[in-house]
């Protein structure tokens, strides 16, 4: 274990050390130094020793086992898949309204996750925020296992529901990312969050292999579903809502929450500090540069997930269950590669890491647009998944070292807001590019602007700077509650 200690995310130890000397450093306006005035967070203060507490982190893990169907099934490899063929009156028409769907979702988050993250950091509500959002997104999924095609308004309600439950799970996404630093100690966050995505594509990859086997493939589906109107393919997002609340419970019934003493519910207030953190963006110079290039890598990657399956099959032929043979393939590579990233991460850093992924993946999806055969697509594919886990884990346990102390929601607010600002601009762009040239490949091509430029922005991120500046930063104020009429 001395050893494991030894190891730190910043290898300067002149930087280590202003890191820690600023922890010491009293703040103007505040009775307390800073080290006293960030420990009372929602659920205790930030983990400082090198060691883990296995029962919490595994617990926050599962979470990510949890929610992690939704993305694979319903945005990714089936659902997707079935709505631009069975809903659309062709493929390239479904694409084009998939894409507008996704942009919706993804702008509505980019709108209301700053204030909420802002508000969660004020009252101490992160829990109770992401359990509204995990429900919300469960229901809403579930939903879309009983819109038929044949249905009048079909397409537009399918839309609607997957647009509600696509805001719930990013979201959600938001509250449980801030829950980091409160598990996994500095040194750790690399491959605790690695950890994190390791089993969401485990979870994943696992209940592709249920849906495959038990609702897609056979001649009598699970629980006698018929096979009809692609009934037994809508009850994969039934397998996928029910799979988010059972394994969504460990992590709520193990991480305890209190409220912010003194703190009232200002909703006005919460928008005021959510302003002047925005305004004092200077003075976190890295984690602005670094959310500047995550609008345009993650929009990328978004892109990526939300047509793989769509790309998979109206350009290669795949049926449905080919489909989830290769989302099983991915989810292996991507598992894999989120752990093993995780120890990367810890030794060489977030940014480092987070620019190796851009540039594989870029590298992959140039591959996957020339692509001749299944056969290269295939290994495109796995490339793509080796590369995605290790730049989403990274991105966050980047966020994690550049958040402040007692704004950690607000700050994954802001990872949120980046990460959706723009997330409506790469599937327009790609619906587009596939109808103006009535192709998917050059729909598919048009993700390499937004991974190569956001990966040049990164360049400009200083990993060692952005973590002193949060370490100097003042906590955030408490708003008193008001007194009793």
């Amino acid at each position: 274990m001395g050893g494991e200690a030894a190891r730190q995310v910043v290898r300067d130890p002149g930087v280590e050390g202003a890191i820690a000397a600023a922890q010491q450093v009293d703040h103007p306006g505040h009775a307390c130094k800073l080290a006293v005035a960030v420990s009372p967070r929602h659920f205790g203060p930030a983990v400082t020793s090198s060691s883990l507490d296995r029962r919490r982190v595994l617990a926050w893990c599962l979470f990510d086992w949890a929610n992690s169907p939704y993305t694979t099934l319903v945005v990714t490899f089936v659902y997707s898949a079935y709505f631009a063929q069975a809903f659309a009156p062709d493929v390239i028409t479904g694409t084009a309204w998939w894409s507008r769907a996704v942009s919706v979702a993804g702008l509505c988050v980019a709108l209301v996750a700053p204030a909420l993250g802002a508000l969660a950091d004020r009252r101490g509500l992160r829990l109770r925020f992401l359990a509204v959002a995990t429900t919300t997104c469960a229901v809403a999924t579930a939903a879309l296992a009983f819109v038929a095609p044949g249905v009048p308004h079909a397409a537009l309600l399918a839309l609607g529901l997957f647009v509600v439950a696509d805001i719930g799970f990013e979201l959600g996404m938001q509250f449980y990312n801030a829950l980091l630093p409160t598990v996994a100690p500095a040194a750790r966050l690399g491959r605790v969050s690695g950890y994190g995505w390791a089993l969401g594509y485990a979870g994943g990859l696992v209940a592709l292999i249920v849906a495959l086997v038990g609702f897609v493939q056979p001649q009598t589906p699970w629980f006698g579903i018929p096979r009809a109107g692609g009934a037994n393919i809508r009850a994969t997002c039934l397998l996928v809502a029910v799979w988010l609340g059972v394994f969504a419970l460990p992590m709520f019934l193990t991480l305890r929450e209190a409220r912010r003493p003194g703190a009232s519910l200002d909703v006005r207030g919460a928008f005021r500090e959510l302003v002047t953190t925005f305004r004092a963006v200077r003075r976190y110079r890295d984690a602005a540069l670094f959310l500047l290039a995550r609008l345009l890598f993650n929009d990328g990657l978004i892109t990526v997930f939300a047509f793989g399956g769509i790309y998979a099959a109206g350009t290669f032929g795949m049926t449905l269950g080919d489909v989830i043979k290769f989302g099983i393939g991915i989810n292996v590579a991507a598992g894999a590669g989120a752990f093993l990233f995780g120890f990367v991460d810890d030794r060489i850093g977030g940014r480092r890491t987070v620019l190796v992924s851009c540039a594989a993946l870029a590298a992959a999806t140039a591959l996957a647009v020339w692509a001749p055969t299944r056969t290269w697509f295939w290994v495109a594919g796995m490339l793509i998944g080796v590369f995605a886990g290790p730049n989403q884990a990274a991105s966050r346990s980047l966020m994690a070292r550049f958040a402040p102390p007692g704004r950690e929601n607000e700050f994954f607010g802001f990872f949120a807001f980046s990460g959706r600002l723009t997330a409506f601009a790469g599937p327009a762009l790609l619906g587009v590019a596939t109808q103006a040239f009535g192709s998917q490949r050059a729909g598919v091509a048009t993700i390499l602007l937004f991974l190569l430029v956001g990966g040049g922005l990164l360049l400009l991120v200083d990993e060692d700077r952005g973590r002193l500046a949060a370490a100097s930063a003042s906590p955030p104020p408490i708003t008193p509650a008001s007194p009793p009429g």
